[in-house]
């Protein structure tokens, strides 16, 4: 076991250690550089996706608006109350600031991998649509990378599915345990029990639990957020500014300067956006939109959303609060947050964070759940197989809840991240030349006085698309311009 354990350490340590955030950085600003800064070129649009003008006309389909909502779900957790919380505590309100940096950055990063999604996104038949990274390393980099993708699934599928399910059980039966005095049994059977409800419902339940959950989840947090910034509006200003000087060393609140700044903010930021890592692509590829930009636009949104909003609420909460002194210890983490509220609101606040964590937690659960069966899908198309793994998650959140330490079993999940976080940014980085083709592509359709780009296969004859997931995109804007011919199904290779 020791061995084992090694191993994944020496994984853990060759990505996360030393590689992988700077590639991510790096990669991240060369997307925006080359891309001439799309993220913040379509930063309007990205509200567009809020409307229900905007939604899917297939009663059957995901919507982009229900995608994003899934998205956000699974972006937002634990990272966005604790996380946050670690970073300040080790990195000082510094960190703050670099978390929003490299989310404008990985915004970008995003768009890009989200839009190839969508590009190389393949039809179930019944109106629903699967794909992600290992859809476009088979599809886009060729049938003899497929080894890369089945790589990939298995490592998206232990880190996310087990690993990440099992921790997010867990945070939730201890916050209940701590505040509400529940036995971990009862809350854990409790969210065993939805999470079985859920899943077994597939991608449509999901996105329909998404559509309801995430709003409320994300409004209160925001509401409370902003009540505390209210309450102490006269010490907003020297917040703001205490961010940046100690993001820049004007300031020093913990030992390490900026050099802990930098480091807790990107860390903390790339583990809550999760831009990169090639988890959110496998949900933006089920939406049914006109363009796979749009969906590319969408997913960048979601980014803003988990960082630059509700990593913001939680860091507000923080440093508005008496609670935090730079540089002490003893205290951080979800209790950090946790006091912060109670200092400032009182007491009934802590039994308002247990109900956003189990809302984050949940959400996270079904979005893990949905990474875990396209990953299987990969793997194998086999229904029993599909029972299986959802008969497992359903076991995997009920013992990471009930048991104190079962999550430690789970020490090979931010390992396995790290190895398809890199396998990701190796295909997108030998994709990328496409994805710029449909980029201009959809500029050139704004430019050419289209409101709402759509996407024509025919044109990218040359790449391995399935043609008959563009039909309703198709159909949707002939129908607007007035044309009753025909449409060509096309080619599905």
């Amino acid at each position: 076991m020791d061995m084992i354990t090694s191993f994944f350490g020496l994984i853990e340590d060759l990505t996360w250690g030393w590689a992988l955030i700077p590639i991510l950085v790096i990669f991240g600003v060369f997307i925006t550089l080359m891309s001439g800064f799309v993220q913040f070129e379509y930063f309007g649009r990205m509200f567009r996706v809020l409307s229900s003008k905007n939604q899917s006309g297939d009663p059957n389909a995901i919507s982009a608006r229900e995608a994003l909502l899934v998205s956000v779900g699974g972006r937002v957790g634990g990272g966005n109350i604790a996380g946050v919380a670690v970073a300040i505590t080790l990195g000082g309100p510094g960190a703050v600031f670099w978390m929003w940096v490299i989310a404008l950055i990985g915004m970008a990063t995003s768009l890009v991998e989200s839009s190839l999604a969508q590009l190389y996104k393949r039809s179930n038949g019944d109106g629903t649509y699967r794909g992600g990274p290992a859809g476009y390393i088979i599809y886009g980099l060729g049938a003899q990378f497929r080894w890369l993708a089945v790589l990939y699934a298995v490592c998206l599928m232990a880190a996310f599915a087990f690993g990440f399910n099992a921790f997010q059980g867990n945070t939730f039966a201890g916050a209940a345990n701590d505040s509400l005095g529940i036995d971990r049994m009862w809350s854990g059977l409790l969210l065993a029990v939805i999470t079985g409800f859920i899943v077994y419902g597939g991608i449509r339940r999901i996105a329909k639990a998404a559509d309801i959950i995430i709003p409320i989840m994300a409004f209160i947090y925001i509401a409370m957020a902003l009540l505390i910034i209210v309450l102490n509006i006269s010490s907003l200003p020297g917040v703001l500014w205490t961010i940046v000087a100690n993001a820049f060393g004007l300031e020093e609140a913990v030992s390490g300067g900026v050099g802990a700044a930098l480091a807790q903010g990107l860390r903390r930021g790339l583990f809550s956006n999760e831009a990169g890592l090639g988890s959110a692509p496998n949900v933006a590829a089920t939406a049914d939109v006109r363009h796979p930009i749009s969906q590319g636009i969408t997913q960048s949104f979601s980014v803003f959303i988990d960082t630059i909003i509700i990593c913001s609420c939680t860091a507000f909460m923080i440093l508005l609060s008496p609670v935090y002194v730079p540089g002490a210890e003893g205290i951080d983490g979800v209790a950090l947050t946790q006091q912060s509220l109670v200092s400032q609101l009182g007491n009934w606040s802590q039994y308002f964070l247990t109900f956003a964590i189990l809302l984050f937690a949940f959400s996270s659960i079904i979005y893990n759940y949905y990474l875990g069966e396209t990953a299987l899908r990969v793997m194998t198309n086999n229904r029993s197989a599909l029972h299986v793994l959802r008969l497992a998650i359903v076991v995997i959140v009920f013992l990471g809840a009930t048991a104190p330490g079962a999550t430690a079993v789970f020490f090979f999940s931010d390992p396995l991240m790290g190895v398809l976080a890199l396998v990701n940014l190796m295909a997108i980085v030998m994709l990328f030349p496409v994805a710029l083709r449909i980029l201009n592509d959809f500029r050139a359709q704004l430019k050419a006085g289209v409101a709402r780009p759509v996407f024509d296969p025919q044109k990218f004859s040359d790449l391995d698309l399935d043609h008959s997931a563009w039909l309703y995109a198709t159909r949707a804007q002939t129908m607007a311009e007035g044309v009753t011919a025909p449409i060509s199904s096309g080619a599905g290779r």
